[in-house]
């Protein structure tokens, strides 16, 4: 696990996390609106929800450590049997991380941490299928910032796959009024919606960080690395949520929420355990598709995934499918097949491209 992943591996690992993203990225939306429509209301829970889950990745780490220590025993053991005069002690390293990435991740746990309570705050006060389209806004941003973060290449299919999908969001928020649910202050949904799209700004800034992390990174970086990066970020991610609780009185308010929920106390629980998993494993794929493919990669897969929250929201929740969200759906699904008709015609192009005019474009690539 700890030796440079070949191109297969990668290609494995980039399908399995976009399968866990899928489930995070259509699942967590669906249980947090649900625990809001049926009476929750602590709005720094469910932000604490997104992240608390993060000892789960220890279990891979576990295995990984143990996996590395053994294949460094059995080097040993080798080495002692051909009488070789090197190094026989077992050097294996609990935690690969350097003390410059564990700072870095620090900061974007902290950034995280704040980027979960505007998204709580957005699903608290608007309808699935509106907040997922106003998240698709997310993939202008991280353009932008990995342009500017890592240097990433547009090319004319990528730009108009943005521009579709920025100009489908603001469809939505021209005509947000009309979706408002009934009871719900005017004041109220509007701030829900600057909120929603002040998360998608944040997290289009977070996933470019977490690529440029990995380029700056002075060591190899292996699954094993960026699962230590996940732990990292999500438990200071959860610490400042846990300190919005606190100072809230969240966790005191969790016993008389649970007593009044609609679907009854019992399933009050099951649910805030599962919203804590399939947040977790948002994140994981998340980041796994950053280090198995690009920042831009990963925010597109995220786009292309709202609109099936949003059907998911019309379906579970009887929410309204008004004229803007279908306008906006289209342009969306536009947006992710112009990008993806741009990529595919890219890939063939690199595959046909010669050596020598390959080693060309990179020397001229600043």
């Amino acid at each position: 696990m700890e030796t440079q992943l070949n191109s297969r591996m990668k290609k494995f690992l980039l399908v399995i996390n976009c399968i866990i993203l899928a489930i995070g990225n259509c699942g967590g939306p669906l249980i947090t609106r649900l625990y809001f429509i049926k009476g929750g209301a602590r709005i720094w829970l469910s932000s604490w929800l997104q992240t608390v889950a993060w000892p789960i990745v220890l279990i891979p780490l576990t295995i990984s450590y143990f996996n590395r220590r053994r294949k460094s025993q059995d080097k040993i053991l080798s080495m002692v049997q051909n009488n070789s005069n090197n190094d026989n002690n077992d050097n294996t390293k609990v935690i690969l991380m350097t003390p410059l990435i564990f700072v870095a991740s620090i900061g974007i746990g902290i950034l995280t941490g704040v980027d979960n309570y505007l998204y709580a705050y957005g699903e608290a006060k608007l309808p699935v299928s509106t907040s997922a389209l106003v998240i698709a806004s997310q993939l202008a941003f991280t353009a932008a910032f990995a342009f500017l973060l890592v240097k990433q290449k547009f090319s004319a299919y990528s730009i108009n796959s943005i521009f579709l999908l920025t100009l489908g969001a603001v469809v939505l928020a021209l005509h947000a009024n009309r979706d408002r649910p009934n009871g719900e202050p005017k004041r109220e949904y509007v701030l829900g919606f600057i909120m929603t799209l002040g998360a998608a700004a944040l997290y289009g800034l977070i996933l470019p960080l977490f690529e440029l992390l990995y380029k700056k990174a002075k060591q190899d970086v292996t699954y094993t690395l960026v699962l230590e990066i996940q732990a990292v970020y999500c438990f200071f991610a959860t610490g400042v949520c846990t300190s919005g609780m606190i100072i809230n009185k969240d966790f005191q308010a969790m016993s008389r929420e649970a007593k009044t929920f609609e679907l009854g106390e019992g399933r009050y629980y099951i649910i805030i355990i599962w919203s804590a998993i399939i947040w977790q494993c948002f994140f994981l794929g998340a980041i796994g598709v950053v280090f198995s493919s690009s920042s831009l990669v990963s925010g597109i897969l995220i786009t292309v995934l709202l609109p099936v929250t949003e059907i998911l929201g019309v379906v579970f929740y009887g929410e309204k499918f008004t004229a803007e969200k279908g306008v906006s759906l289209v342009l969306s699904t536009w947006g992710f097949i112009s990008y993806l008709y741009g990529d595919i015609k890219n890939s063939k192009k690199t595959k046909n491209q010669s050596p020598e005019q390959e080693m060309i474009d990179k020397i001229c690539t600043p």
